[in-house]
């Protein structure tokens, strides 16, 4: 067997996160604390997760740009398991004196990731200058993250009851819509951040025409 073969046959980085993400939402699905909330939780990742795998080989993104993006996916997968106002996360809790479970907003931070790959993508296909890729990425997080908050209103009344409650997973606190959105837009613009420091687009991975 050549070494030009078994290197073939190595699992690459994407592979590895890919792997990660599905033996996640695996785990998330044997016996949710809601399973009508899990259901609805993990879709949203499945929407993501899908093209991902299916565009790989056409456009492959950069490592950082799929770390960024298994960031958020692993993180609401693990929130659909326990729903968020319950993952065990009392350690943090704790340590900044809250009685508030404040992994939800980790999540929604990490939704904000995604403002890296859009931006990568934009540049790379050359659809328009990296400035203007990074502000649409950052004006199309804050709209997902907007959009987000009045589906969860919609579900919660929707579905009612102790599900409806868990989905939306306010935790009692008015403006938790509001910090949310923060939180994305935060996240956003932490992950541009990497992205004008690292330029993706100057040394891409090639795509398959």
């Amino acid at each position: 067997m050549t070494t030009k073969t078994i290197s073939s046959r190595r699992v690459s980085f994407p592979q590895l996160l890919a792997l990660l993400v599905t033996a996640v939402i695996v785990w998330s699905g044997i016996n949710p604390a809601f399973p009508q909330v899990w259901l609805a939780e993990i879709i949203p990742v499945l929407l993501l997760f899908i093209p991902l795998l299916v565009t790989y080989r056409r456009f492959p993104f950069s490592h950082v740009a799929y770390s960024f993006m298994a960031v958020w996916m692993i993180l609401h997968t693990i929130g659909a398991h326990y729903t968020f106002a319950n993952v065990p996360f009392d350690w943090f809790n704790n340590l900044i004196g809250s009685e508030r479970n404040h992994f939800d907003r980790f999540a929604h931070f990490a939704i904000g990731f995604y403002a890296y790959p859009i931006a990568e993508f934009l540049s790379r296909k050359e659809h328009c200058k990296p400035w203007l890729a990074a502000l649409f990425s950052l004006t199309a997080i804050m709209a997902v993250a907007a959009g987000y908050e009045i589906i969860e209103w919609w579900y919660a009344v929707l579905a009612g009851g102790d599900a409806g409650i868990e989905f939306l997973g306010s935790q009692g606190d008015i403006w938790d819509a509001q910090k949310d959105m923060l939180a994305d837009t935060l996240g956003a613009l932490t992950s541009l951040a990497a992205f004008a420091v690292l330029k993706p687009y100057r040394n891409p991975t090639p795509i398959k025409r």
